[in-house]
């Protein structure tokens, strides 16, 4: 990998992209990146919570918007592709399964996601072709991991293993959960690196269903996505990104896989709104750079 650079004087500034956690919500992070393609942008430096660890992984690793958009269709919108992929990464021995003991969460997210991410993305931070940070949460420690070095698919197995649905994942001793429970939007990782830092978030927020009694379910999740939210809230306090995204998420639960086509449909307007701050953004920086 090559270390990021900064646009000099007077030229056109670097970007840098931050991805943030959301589960199903982030397949709208697709549409960024194909924005960012079409615009000729290649990001200097990417960093990225749970689903946008994996999606930044992927750009990290040269695919395009559009590559990342067919591959996630030709798997998502065909349930028969995806129990067929579930089933791959079932535990490998009883003995597999019940360690630890019997626990509700069963799935190890390491396997699924050997399972499902695509052949390009590699198995090591140093074969990416743009540098990459990964956050997880380190449980017993109560603080935030950042991975950019050594193995990749550990990184973001930890950085996407949403508790209560995923198994920890344990690496150099350590025992790591879903990246986004200390650092929904990881802009903050990237100040400095770059003239001009985006941020897309996509954690949403529990969306008012008539006059419906929220389930348990539910309620943990959107519990966790009122805690993110007040995560959010207070970084952007002290730290906040030139661009900043909210795609429309929040009528989608963090599950909805199977629902991208829905997903792709209600967030496509997040393609042009990229367009238009990344042109104000060049404008005001340029503006700047001048006087």
């Amino acid at each position: 990998m090559h270390p990021p650079e900064r646009a000099a004087s007077g030229g056109d500034p670097s970007f840098a992209v931050a991805f943030g956690g959301g589960g199903a919500r982030g397949l709208a992070h697709i549409h960024v990146i194909e924005a960012l393609d079409e615009l000729g942008l290649r990001p200097a430096v990417i960093s990225g919570s749970s689903i946008g660890a994996i999606m930044g992984a992927g750009m990290a690793a040269g695919m395009s918007g559009r590559d990342i958009h067919d591959y996630a269709r030709s798997v998502l919108s065909r349930r028969a592709e995806v129990a067929t992929r579930m089933w791959r990464a079932r535990p490998g021995t009883i003995a597999e399964f019940v360690a630890g003991g019997l626990r509700v969460s069963q799935f190890n997210v390491e396997r699924i996601l050997k399972s499902f991410l695509p052949e390009d993305i590699p198995t090591a931070f140093e074969d990416l072709k743009i540098p990459l940070k990964v956050t997880a949460t380190d449980y017993y420690k109560h603080e935030l991991a950042v991975f950019e070095s050594g193995d990749l698919i550990s990184a973001l197995a930890a950085s996407a293993a949403i508790p209560a649905v995923f198994r920890p994942v344990r690496r150099d001793g350590r025992i790591l959960i879903d990246g986004g429970i200390y650092n929904p939007v990881p802009f903050d990782l990237l100040e400095g690196a770059a003239d001009i830092v985006i941020g897309i978030d996509v954690v949403g927020a529990p969306a008012q269903e008539g006059v419906k009694m929220p389930n348990s379910i539910d309620l943990m999740f959107g519990a966790t996505q009122l805690m993110m939210q007040s995560i959010i809230a207070h970084k952007l306090k002290t730290c906040r990104p030139a661009i900043f995204l909210r795609p429309p998420v929040s009528r989608f639960r963090v599950l909805d896989f199977l629902k991208i086509d829905a997903v792709m449909a209600e967030t496509v307007s997040i393609k042009d709104e990229t367009k238009r701050a990344v042109e104000l953004a060049v404008e005001e920086y340029r503006r700047v750079a001048a006087e």
